[in-house]
């Protein structure tokens, strides 16, 4: 009895090391082709959709308190008058959220394409303008800490992060490490949550093809090939010049391991959030200065939104072809600002990117109830749109806080 228990259990084990042997990457795509044939043969099995559920609910429940000890801990840590590279991060951030903007409006120019609109999403309020926005994205900042991190509102979080980070840089050595320790922990525990994204990922595919089918992602195949089109566009093909730019040799490699190793982990999580112990192991592995990736790749999953501005921009322009709205050079130079502002708050709103549509909708006067059906048309997408467009923010959280490192070597080397 005992042998053959003890046989069970070694079975188990060598079951447990083959699967470990198979990279994360694979175990996914598995997954999605799993979840893709249960949904198309046994779609009555809601059961599955479980799966889906229960691991967004653990990704969503530990990146608040990922992100809060995360900064917190790397600025209680940080050292006065050592040198860090966030002012060139922070302005690469925002260059490359503007630049994606306007690759999605020369985008919707050269491919033009209309909606077909239905209704069903009038119930969703969305921001009435830009100065909401800026008031929402200021409340945020001065949210109740408990709140903000019950409610998931990052930008509160990164706010609460900053403040007691800075309060705390006086505080004695052991409580430094104990913020330190509690920072690996939550860091450990989404490394295990990222572990059962397989199993996710079959749940999440499978509700989508349960309920909507391949003929929905299908039908609005055009909208998908210029929402993915212009953010491959970014990836590809601005941000390689991007790094060009700054470390002034062969920009692929570093683009395309910042891709692979955060841009696909990213694609199947769908929260940058959730990615940032990626982006940080990733950034270790590169040998960057942590003072700066400490702080910049949890500020990066927050403002650093670049897909979110293609998403804007793209939803925006297709609405006012369907409306038969000409839009001129000035007005679409105009959206490109402004989607890149919106996109910077996508995190402090409800519904992010796609919510912030009716925002840019109303630079063409479109009216709030044809905006919001647009939105709808967003979320029928969704599980592409919102695939890649998070792994194009998240990766470039780490291109860009690599291409402010090496650029620093050179200009020092030289």
């Amino acid at each position: 009895m005992i042998s053959e228990k003890t046989k069970e259990e070694g079975t188990m084990k060598n079951i447990l090391i083959k699967w470990n042997e198979i990279s994360l990457v694979e175990r996914i795509i598995g997954g999605l082709i799993v979840g893709i044939l249960l949904g198309l043969v046994v779609p009555q099995f809601t059961v599955i959709s479980l799966l889906g559920d229960l691991f967004v609910g653990a990704l969503k429940a530990v990146a608040p308190l990922l992100v809060l000890f995360l900064v917190m801990g790397a600025l209680a840590r940080h050292k006065d008058g050592k040198q860090t590279n966030m002012k060139l991060v922070v302005i690469l951030y925002i260059c490359g959220t503007f630049l994606a903007g306007c690759v999605a409006v020369a985008a919707s120019f050269l491919f033009p394409i209309t909606l077909t609109l239905s209704k069903g999403v009038e119930d969703m309020a969305a921001p009435g303008g830009v100065g909401e926005v800026l008031k929402t994205l200021l409340m945020n900042l001065v949210s109740n800490p408990v709140d903000a991190l019950v409610n998931a509102n990052y930008i509160g979080i990164l706010a609460w992060a900053v403040l007691l980070g800075l309060a705390l840089k006086k505080s004695s050595a052991g409580t430094k490490k104990a913020i330190e320790n509690i920072s690996d922990a939550l860091s450990q525990i989404v490394k295990w949550v990222i572990s059962c994204a397989p199993f996710g990922v079959m749940g999440l595919v499978f509700t989508t093809i349960s309920q909507q089918g391949l003929e929905a992602l299908l039908s609005y195949g055009r909208l998908i090939l210029l929402l993915v089109g212009s953010m491959a566009f970014v990836a590809f093909v601005v941000n390689p010049i991007i790094v060009y730019l700054g470390i002034r040799k062969n920009p692929f490699p570093l683009v395309l391991r910042c891709l692979k190793e955060s841009g696909i982990t990213a694609f199947f999580m769908r929260s940058s959030a959730a990615n940032i112990p990626v982006n940080m192991k990733l950034c270790e592995d590169l040998g960057l200065d942590e003072d700066t990736y400490s702080v910049s790749i949890p500020l990066g999953a927050t403002i650093n939104m670049g897909g979110a501005s293609v998403t804007i921009s793209v939803l925006a322009l297709a609405a006012a072809n369907t409306m038969g709205i000409q839009v001129d050079f000035g007005t679409a130079l105009i959206l490109c600002v402004l989607s890149a502002v919106s996109a910077c708050g996508a995190s402090g709103v409800a519904g992010g990117s796609l919510l912030l549509v009716p925002l840019a909708c109303s630079l063409f006067g479109i009216s709030n109830d044809v905006a919001m059906q647009v939105v709808g048309v967003g979320f029928i997408v969704g599980v592409i749109q919102d695939s890649c467009e998070t792994a194009l923010n998240s990766s470039t959280d780490v291109l860009y806080t690599a291409v402010a490192e090496l650029s620093r070597r050179r200009k020092q080397n030289t």
